[in-house]
């Protein structure tokens, strides 16, 4: 009976060894102020409008295939958070009312979390990853899925850009209006994003 139980618990070890090997995993930061990209563009009455971002954070976890640094596996882990008034369209009327819709004195913060995700190899370094994951907004969240593509560089970086189209009623935003009435924006605005992520060297 020990002797089964000792070859059991073996047998554990030897498994989640094999798995450590096969997939090793690394932490991943933004990589400076240059490594975002993101916008949230939208109609209104009048014209198209765009806020882009200028900051925000965000962290990832990668899985590569054992003995490879280049050959992703798997995305364990990504999260990112965005203050809402680091979105700005350069138009002050229009950033005002957006922060304002967007309930920015009680939900500083547009905030998404992964909750699963494919990895789908493409050519080369390549790579489409089809995500699920939580999108706060407003102090809303939705589960979202999003498709996303990643290049990952000879230099240790991993590049994700992706577009999502959100409906901001659903995050109980009511779409704002500006110039007492006359201008009305569209509910429906897209989210594109392209983030940069580089390896911590102690992960």
């Amino acid at each position: 009976m020990k002797n089964n139980i000792k070859q059991i618990l073996v047998l554990i070890i030897l498994t989640i060894g094999l798995n450590s090997l096969l997939h090793a995993q690394s932490a991943y930061v933004l990589n400076g102020s240059k490594a975002i990209d993101m916008k949230l563009s939208g109609t209104s009455t009048l014209h198209d409008w765009t806020m882009n971002a200028n900051s925000f954070t965000g962290e990832a976890r990668f899985g590569f295939k054992s003995g490879s640094e280049n050959e992703l596996t798997s995305l364990k882990s990504l999260t990112f958070v965005l203050a809402v008034v680091n979105l700005s369209s350069g138009e002050h009327g229009l950033d005002k009312n957006a922060y304002k819709a967007l309930k920015t004195d009680d939900f500083k913060d547009i905030v998404y979390k992964l909750v699963s995700a494919t990895v789908i190899p493409e050519k080369g370094n390549k790579y489409l990853l089809r995500t699920h994951g939580n999108l706060t907004i407003a102090g809303v969240t939705k589960e979202i899925t999003m498709e996303v593509y990643c290049v990952v560089s000879s230099e240790g970086t991993i590049t994700c850009t992706g577009s999502e189209k959100l409906n901001m009623t659903d995050y109980q935003v009511k779409p704002p209006t500006f110039m007492l009435g006359a201008m009305k924006t569209g509910a429906d605005v897209t989210l594109d994003f392209t983030m940069v992520y580089k390896r911590l060297l102690n992960s």
